[in-house]
């Protein structure tokens, strides 16, 4: 009997190397890959890393039986559009799979639209059917805000509301939400819906992008579609870049996709009209300054080709 019990507690007792749990559960693949894809973000990465560290720390604890309830994992995701909230969303999900907190480690990603109905009736199934294919991953909930409309007296938001908060807490151990938007308008959301703000057990704050970074980010987009800028073009793009960020509807990453984009039209349009057709590997891969330039940010501090937004 005794020689049982000491069995046992040298079992208890014996060690766990952390280092070889951390490689076998393959995170630090997915925090590269997280580095790859987001430049800068270093607040919102060491959030990541600690969120990772707590669960793994926690796997371990339940191999010696040290059980404490399944951790919150719900979380909220503030800042401004193109700030990464959504690519961070979907490492967050392989994270939680591979560390066994979720069963797909898939992320769905929905806005009002999805889980809102338009009729008596209609709201209750659409929720239901969304939260049913998120179920095993990450349910990431876009401007989440938009839910809650008290100015309407027939607005069905808050019966999609009450159906997910009652997800989120009789079904933790199997769905991870994430509620994204601007930070003033989910501490208002959460202020009108405390239980909401309860359940939510991590918060992110992601901030902006400054000029170094976003030329940065715009290199990675260009190298990705094999371009790259020449010299005077990425001078140029330097220029550009702090203009650019203060006219209206500024998004940080969408904002500098959307002005490579038109950059690479007028370098396709040069190349078309120019008198010599014959060309090189480094002709078609190349962004030349007039390709920047041409832009009207420079010529009337203007947007150019983007759609008018209604204001939030």
């Amino acid at each position: 009997m005794l020689d049982a019990i000491a069995k046992g507690t040298a079992a208890q007792d014996a060690p766990v190397d952390l280092q070889a749990e951390f490689e076998a559960s393959n995170i630090d693949e997915v925090m590269d890959k997280l580095d790859r894809e987001l430049v800068g973000l270093k607040p919102i990465k060491t959030r990541i890393r600690e969120i990772a560290a707590l669960l793994l720390v926690d796997r371990l604890r339940r191999k010696f039986g040290l059980t404490s309830g399944a951790p919150t994992l719900h979380m909220n995701f503030t800042g401004n559009p193109g700030t990464g909230k959504t690519t961070v969303a979907l490492r967050m999900a392989e994270i939680l799979h591979r560390l066994g907190y979720v069963r797909e480690g898939h992320m769905v990603a929905v806005t009002r639209d999805d889980l809102v109905g338009q009729y008596v009736g209609h709201t209750a199934p659409k929720t239901r059917e969304v939260i049913k294919r998120a179920m095993g991953g990450v349910l990431f909930i876009d401007e989440a805000y938009y839910l809650y409309k008290p100015e309407n007296e027939r607005d069905y938001g808050q019966e999609s509301i009450e159906i997910l908060l009652q997800c989120m807490e009789n079904n933790r151990d199997d769905l991870v939400v994430i509620l994204a938007g601007y930070k003033d308008k989910m501490d208002r959301f959460f202020d009108s819906n405390p239980g909401m703000r309860s359940r939510i057990a991590h918060h992110l704050d992601f901030p902006d992008y400054g000029v170094s970074e976003l030329k940065s980010i715009a290199e990675i987009m260009l190298a990705e579609q094999n371009y790259r800028l020449s010299e005077a073009a990425a001078k140029a793009l330097e220029e550009y870049l702090p203009i650019r960020m203060r006219l209206p509807h500024f998004s940080n990453a969408r904002s500098v996709r959307n002005g490579l984009d038109r950059a690479r039209l007028r370098q396709a349009n040069r190349l078309f009209t120019s008198r010599d057709r014959v060309l090189t590997k480094t002709d078609l891969i190349t962004i030349e300054e007039s390709d920047i330039r041409g832009s009207r940010v420079f010529a009337e501090g203007k947007l150019e080709g983007e759609p008018e937004t209604k204001p939030r």
